[in-house]
């Protein structure tokens, strides 16, 4: 539940169906955050987003014919602080993975409970990953299928690792910011941006959201429970 003390979250929610919308705006506010508007289109979630700059967007996949995969950057462009989280009924594992890799924050299926979407939007609100066991579970199960035959690529930019990286990677798949990792491991923020720089290097990820998939995808980390 969100702090009635602090300015109140800001949401838009990009969904062509106005009965969703609706369902969706009452939930959240009724968990203290804001809803600022409502998209049905590409253009209306544009126009928005870049006026309105909302803290996080709730963005379906499929909007009544046009691909909300590739509104995406679109609107990270448009609102370049926003965060993007996915909440959709599309069950394409490829989509999911390819929202991730395109920037989303995480995905949420509009058939699991309310209170996973509330929880969600605060994570990433906050500037965490959301990572739905289920939903992970399925992109990594399809990623394993796939390479199950195959040697693993990266098996030598992973031993290149060291221990303390091993360490950082996992406890950033927690969720954790470089402040939470320096006091979790007893050492100085400036020295985690060393390591991170360091592991975005030998595994050639760009990103935070990257290294938990690449972690998750090869058994670096764990997923949540």
């Amino acid at each position: 539940m969100t702090d009635p003390n602090k300015a109140p979250l800001r949401v838009l929610i990009v969904d062509d169906h106005d009965i969703v919308c609706a369902g969706l705006r009452m939930l959240i506010q009724n968990a203290g955050i804001e809803v600022v508007g409502t998209a049905s289109n590409a253009a209306a979630a544009l126009e928005l987003a870049s006026r309105l700059s909302p803290d996080v967007i709730l963005l379906d996949l499929d909007l009544a014919g046009e691909d909300g995969l590739a509104l995406l950057p679109e609107l990270r462009e448009a609102a370049k602080q926003t965060r993007v989280l996915i909440l959709t009924g599309v069950r394409d594992v490829e989509a999911h993975r390819s929202a991730i890799r395109m920037g989303a924050m995480g995905v949420v299926l509009k058939s699991q409970a309310a209170e996973i979407l509330i929880k969600a939007i605060e994570k990433v609100f906050a500037g965490e990953i959301w990572v739905d066991r289920a939903t992970m579970g399925d992109v990594l199960s399809e990623m394993t299928r796939r390479q199950s035959n195959a040697p693993d690529p990266d098996e030598q930019k992973i031993k290149t690792l060291t221990e303390r990286e091993h360490q950082v990677i996992a406890l950033i798949a927690e969720g954790l910011k470089n402040k939470q990792i320096a006091k979790r491991l007893f050492i100085s923020e400036t020295t985690v941006t060393h390591h991170l720089s360091s592991i975005f290097s030998k595994l050639e990820v760009t990103d935070r959201l990257e290294l938990v998939i690449y972690a998750f995808g090869h058994s670096l980390a764990r997923i949540p429970k």
